[in-house]
């Protein structure tokens, strides 16, 4: 199993976007779809205190009826954040989603922000090393053969 660090490295970009807990909705929305995410950590002081994600929106700005013109992304973020360290196995992170019913989270190292996964990057990560595992097991059964 990889550990985060081994997952941050193979992923194409290693951006992470913020907002501020003063912002409209309308303008993370809009960052959210500019960026092709899914979330957004919310950032004061270059401290994370919570996370804007689009199932945030939908819950809580579209099917409430509010408009995201007039409401602030503080209104409705997903706080406290939980986070993992660059030292833990994907296995750990999806246990993790899995519990909390999360798909992103950030990554920390030392109390700084190096990176965030997102459900898909595990996903991937998992497929990727099952794949290497079938390639080697063919490899076997072919030299088995000759």
């Amino acid at each position: 199993m990889h550990t985060v660090a081994q997952i941050l490295k193979a992923k194409q970009t290693r951006a992470v976007h913020s907002i501020s807990p003063g912002a409209l909705v309308m303008d993370a929305i809009r960052l959210l779809a500019e960026k092709g995410i899914g979330a957004l950590l919310v950032t004061q002081d270059e401290q994370i205190v919570g996370i804007f994600t689009e199932r945030d929106y939908v819950r809580k700005v579209e099917v409430l009826g509010r408009s995201p013109e007039t409401t602030w992304v503080k209104d409705i973020m997903s706080a406290p954040v939980m986070y993992v360290s660059l030292d833990q196995s994907n296995e750990e992170c999806m246990a993790l989603m899995t519990e909390n019913r999360l798909r992103h989270l950030p990554v920390l190292d030392k109390g700084e922000l190096v990176g965030i996964i997102s459900i898909g990057d595990l996903v991937k990560d998992i497929i990727s090393e099952q794949q290497f595992i079938i390639d080697q097991l063919e490899r076997y059964i072919q030299g088995a053969k000759g």
